[in-house]
């Protein structure tokens, strides 16, 4: 398939399709050319974190972040920029969300969840010992490798947009409210290390419940709960379970449970086995140089890719689809969509881009369109903000290709409904098997 159209390289990496998006950084599946090894790269606008004065604040958190070696936090390998980018090369993970878990099996038994929590606080303790916080702890942060084992997202890169003032406290609001410590909610200051133990006991909750133990529609509403504590644990947690988030949940601080008082306790001791690891030295040179004192950066060639659509390879097909499943890849009826969705079609990309735009535009979106990719912002505000979908076509053989959307902003059930209405508009173009065919013939 290598004739298909050369690849962006970065440095020894071979750029290929986007894996999330936030409002600093992009993040790429990468490939590097010498070890075929794959990576995941986070990508910075240069631009906006000179604007936005960031400089000595990204400077530390790289540097931090690469201190960090423990088998539950993604690795970050090394540092590169352009003259208008930086890139960060991270440990790429492929066995989905722990979110993906609960969301195909509705909760975990607790001797599961337990096994998660307890690599959760391992990791969380171990980046509080070298200076680093989270803030923005959350399902969608927790990656799980292809043994299961749970690996941390962002640790230390989520802080980019907080400030620590002269008290030590951190002032920023941040991170998705049903996850968020209540002093962080106040916006009086807080201390980075309880405001992660709080989010650990969300998750924990979550992992065993099912559902969230604070949630209502009415943001004033949530926070009250937030502020008060007020959930209750379902009939199915074990006693010594409810009492220990009880103790995580504790709306004040100061009581809050600690991290070296949660190691002791008996519920979470069960088959506890302490994780092992090497402390490695590591050279922070790449860091220095991705600004000098001009502001300007390394630099070296990026090379561009042709105008078509990125190829995808039967190693990425099998790596974007659940569980080496390939059926679940082109889901047909699309009835579980999470935050991303994939279907397959035999219509040349231009077309099939055109056919997207004229679906979406009588729902509300604006659509910008770059390459064999499109941005479509919804003109109505929902739960959480404008709900903004990033749609990609990759071209699989010359007259089969697959097409990505993905929620990038906004709510995943109004993405849910939308891509329901865009699916009906689209039938004609979504390809079929033949048994698929026939079968709804039968039907």
């Amino acid at each position: 398939m290598g004739s298909m159209g050369r690849t962006t390289r970065v440095g020894r990496y071979e750029l290929g399709r986007t894996l999330g998006e936030g409002n600093f950084a992009k993040v790429k599946f990468a490939k590097n050319v010498e070890t075929r090894e794959s990576v995941a790269i986070k990508i910075f606008d240069k631009d906006k974190i000179l604007r936005h004065k960031m400089v000595r604040q990204i400077k530390r958190e790289i540097s931090t972040m690469k201190l960090v070696r423990h088998p539950n936090v993604i690795e970050m390998y090394e540092v590169m920029a352009s003259k208008t980018k930086i890139y960060i090369v991270l440990e790429f993970v492929d066995g989905g969300e722990l979110f993906d878990k609960i969301a195909r099996n509705g909760k975990l038994k607790e001797d599961e969840a337990r096994k998660y929590f307890q690599q959760l606080i391992n990791a969380v303790d171990y980046c509080h010992s070298r200076g680093v916080f989270h803030r923005d702890l959350k399902p969608e942060n927790l990656l799980l490798d292809t043994n299961g084992v749970l690996k941390i997202s962002d640790f230390g890169l989520s802080a980019l947009s907080q400030q620590v003032r002269e008290d030590g406290l951190l002032y920023t609001t941040c991170g998705t409210p049903n996850y968020v410590a209540p002093e962080v909610v106040k916006d009086k200051g807080y201390d980075g290390a309880k405001a992660d133990i709080w989010s650990c006991g969300v998750i924990l909750f979550v992992l065993m419940a099912g559902y969230l133990p604070f949630e209502d529609s009415n943001l004033a509403s949530l926070y009250k709960k937030i502020f008060k504590a007020n959930f209750s644990c379902p009939s199915w947690f074990s006693t010594s379970a409810k009492k220990l988030i009880k103790r995580i949940l504790d709306p004040k601080p100061q009581s809050r449970i600690t991290i070296p008082e949660i190691l002791e306790n008996d519920w979470f001791k069960k088959g506890y086995q302490p994780p092992h690891f090497e402390t490695v030295d590591v050279s922070l040179d790449d860091v220095d140089a991705i600004f000098n004192e001009s502001g300007e950066g390394t630099n070296f060639v990026v090379e561009r890719q042709e105008e078509r659509p990125v190829p995808l390879n039967a190693f990425d097909l099998i790596s974007t689809s659940q569980g080496l499943n390939l059926g679940t890849l082109f889901e047909k009826q699309m009835g579980l969509v999470k935050r991303e969705t994939r279907f397959t079609t035999k219509l040349p990309a231009s077309e099939i881009l055109c056919k997207i735009e004229e679906a979406a535009k009588p729902l509300g979106f604006g659509v910008k369109k770059h390459n064999y990719k499109l941005k479509m912002q919804g003109e109505k505000s929902g739960r959480k903000g404008h709900l903004a979908i990033a749609t990609e076509v990759f071209e699989v053989a010359p007259s089969l290709h697959v097409v990505e959307l993905r929620k990038s902003r906004g709510d995943t059930l109004e993405f849910h409904k939308f891509f329901k209405s865009l699916s009906t508009d689209l039938k004609d173009i979504i390809w079929k098997s033949k048994e698929e065919t026939s079968g709804s013939d039968a039907s």
